[in-house]
């Protein structure tokens, strides 16, 4: 390809020696190629020593090997989604200090996925657990079973393939985008095979939540990185931050480190939000193929199954005050599940999630820790942990809950002492889902780094453009991993991208830019459609 242009709108008259493509043809030293399946096969050990040990604690004993086969299958399966996921968006974090020299482009992506590690190391979950919510509840009660089993191959295999088509096309789509799209793709297929309206299959609300997330985030990339080089503009005069590389020539220092600096922020917000989307599922498989161990938080202190009892007694008192006058007879799960799934409230809501907040509260108080929760029972009283926290979740959205803010502050508290025990995620899955995450940043990145960082604009990046689109991906990032919503890195830091070409008035090279809005549009009706396919074809042969 010929070199491109430099352009910059204070860039000095005198001519300067074009800006160079740097070189993306260097491949790896044979020894980062040792270290890179060195790192990968401890990996896959630590995985399974760690599952070994887990299991053992319990003083369970193995009677079956097919449960560990599917969960073994099933992990590297999640483990490629995130590894697929980590070459995907790679470019995204590294194209800017390739494209203006700043790091060369085989550390620049060792450098990203090392961060990228770090970023999955030290996330909250909050986003794991939100894409969870989204899975329709009846399956992730039955996760052990054939349709949950159906349900996480299906999702999980639905947005490999969609990534792996986009990346060959060197379309920077959204993993988040693909990944929600195969959610919502297995609910309705599974209202439908139930004969209930598609719709009932998802969470609706929450879908809405995070489909504003993914539809705003691109937009606010574009604009605040276009304000943000104009305000440059206006409050650092220096010609130097504006001009293109000049041939190979890295960048003066200072700019050098803005650069690598926002690089890094960029690859370390990837990896605590994105990263978080696998981990979910793979709570999820490990519920369902070894509940004795991962179905209840069995490292949780004494001291908080003590706030538990105070914060399930307070919220018992409140749900039965409310269900006043109505009772039920025989299993309250049944009507608790039917409100969760229809969100409507009926007489049988409240006096049902009575005496599903008591039994519940008398299980956890018969065994005084949950790490005493006998094995055959782990599964159980998950299980009701996770409906009652659903169904207080939807209560306290409900218009109609007639809940005053001190009772929803009592029902929140309860949540939390609920989620604590139900929705957490074991050192070692972090560490895994961070090996993936940071290896697959070394490979295949080279496609969508060149139509970041060459495809976008109709003039080579500038420092400030490049430094200006990558802080606004970190910062938006950043923001939504703190409010637990996932967004695409790649529609960020891409429109981020565009927005400072128009800024500058570099122009921008239609036909990328309508590829790019084709792959944004398209990604969740084929991710929905590939995933309810799948889930169909697996629910039969399961």
């Amino acid at each position: 390809m010929t070199d491109i242009t430099l352009n910059s709108s204070m860039a000095d008259a005198a001519p300067v020696q074009p800006a160079s493509r740097p070189n993306l043809d260097k491949g790896f030293n044979p020894l980062t190629m040792i270290l890179f399946f060195g790192i990968l096969a401890a990996g896959l050990l630590y995985v399974a020593y760690s599952i070994y040990a887990d299991i053992d604690a319990t003083g369970m004993r193995v009677t079956a090997y097919l449960p560990y086969i599917l969960l073994f299958v099933a992990l590297l399966i999640a483990l490629g989604f995130e590894f697929v996921n980590g070459f995907h968006d790679t470019a995204n974090a590294v194209a800017t200090v390739i494209y203006t020299h700043s790091m060369q482009a085989e550390f620049a992506v060792m450098w990203s996925g090392f961060f990228n590690f770090l970023g999955v190391l030290l996330s909250s979950g909050a986003v794991a657990f939100g894409i969870v919510s989204l899975l329709p509840v009846e399956l992730i009660l039955q996760v052990g079973s054939s349709a949950g089993f159906a349900m996480v191959f299906a999702l999980l295999i639905a947005a490999i393939i969609w990534n792996l088509g986009t990346w060959y096309f060197g379309l920077p789509a959204s993993s988040s985008h693909t990944l929600i799209g195969s959610i919502i793709g297995v609910g309705i297929a599974n209202a439908l095979m139930r004969g209930r309206d598609g719709t009932s299959g998802v969470d609706w609300s929450k879908a809405t939540e995070i489909g504003y997330a993914l539809l705003l985030s691109p937009l606010f990339g574009f604009c605040m990185a276009a304000i943000l080089l104009l305000v440059l503009k206006f409050v650092v005069r220096n010609p130097a931050l504006y001009a293109a590389p000049e041939g190979n020539k890295p960048p003066p220092l200072w700019i050098r480190s803005i650069l690598i600096a926002t690089c890094t922020g960029v690859s370390f917000a990837h990896g605590s939000n994105d990263g978080q989307k696998g981990m979910g599922l793979i709570m999820l498989i490990l519920i369902g193929t070894v509940p004795t161990a991962y179905a209840l938080n069995r490292a949780l202190p004494e001291s908080q199954v003590v706030q538990f009892q105070k914060t399930s007694d307070a919220a018992s008192k409140v749900i039965a005050a409310k269900g006043a006058g109505h009772s039920i007879t025989g299993d309250p799960r049944p009507a608790v599940t039917q409100y969760v799934a229809a969100r409507k409230i009926s007489e049988g809501t409240y006096p049902s999630l009575a005496v599903l907040v008591k039994d519940v509260g008398d299980q956890v108080q018969k065994y005084g820790s949950l790490n005493k929760v006998p094995a055959e029972a782990v599964g159980n009283t998950r299980n009701d942990m996770y409906l009652t926290s659903e169904a207080i979740r939807f209560l306290m959205k409900d218009k109609e809950n007639d809940l005053n803010k001190q009772e929803v502050e009592t029902l929140k508290a309860y949540k939390g002492s609920l989620d604590s025990a139900t929705k957490f995620i074991p050192l070692w899955v972090k560490i895994a889902v961070a090996i993936a995450l940071g290896l697959g940043t070394m490979i295949g990145w080279k496609r969508i780094v060149i139509t970041v960082g060459e495809k976008i604009g109709k003039t080579h990046l500038t420092y400030a453009q490049g430094a200006s689109a990558e802080l606004v991906a970190a910062s938006t990032i950043g923001v939504a991993d703190v409010f637990g919503l996932p967004v695409s890195t790649t529609h960020v830091l891409s429109s981020g991208v565009a927005g400072t070409m128009a800024a500058n008035g570099s122009g921008l090279q239609m036909a990328t830019i309508r590829n790019l809005l084709m792959a944004w549009v398209l990604t969740l009706p084929a991710a929905i459609c590939l995933s309810a396919g799948l889930y169909v074809l697996f629910s039969n042969l399961f």
